[in-house]
């Protein structure tokens, strides 16, 4: 089975040491407060433990897209 990438977007800024337990991913803040996750999924049940994650961190979750291609 491939990976696939995913772009999570969530709620505001997350602090260098939670970034750091997103190893893997390449995370953006932008000037409005979200903060942009883009990273290999393995799976659909890595994928929603990585959304359960936020759920349990609080974080909200704004929105989860499939990303075609490399950016």
């Amino acid at each position: 089975m491939t990976s696939h990438v995913y772009e999570v977007i969530v709620r505001g800024r997350m602090s260098p040491e939670l970034m750091a337990s997103f190893a893997g991913f390449r995370i953006d803040t932008d000037t409005d407060g979200l903060t942009r996750l883009v990273g290999d999924v393995p799976d659909q049940s890595e994928l929603l433990g990585l959304l359960a994650a936020f759920d349990d961190l609080h974080i909200e979750v704004v929105s989860v897209n499939p990303v075609s291609g490399q950016e």
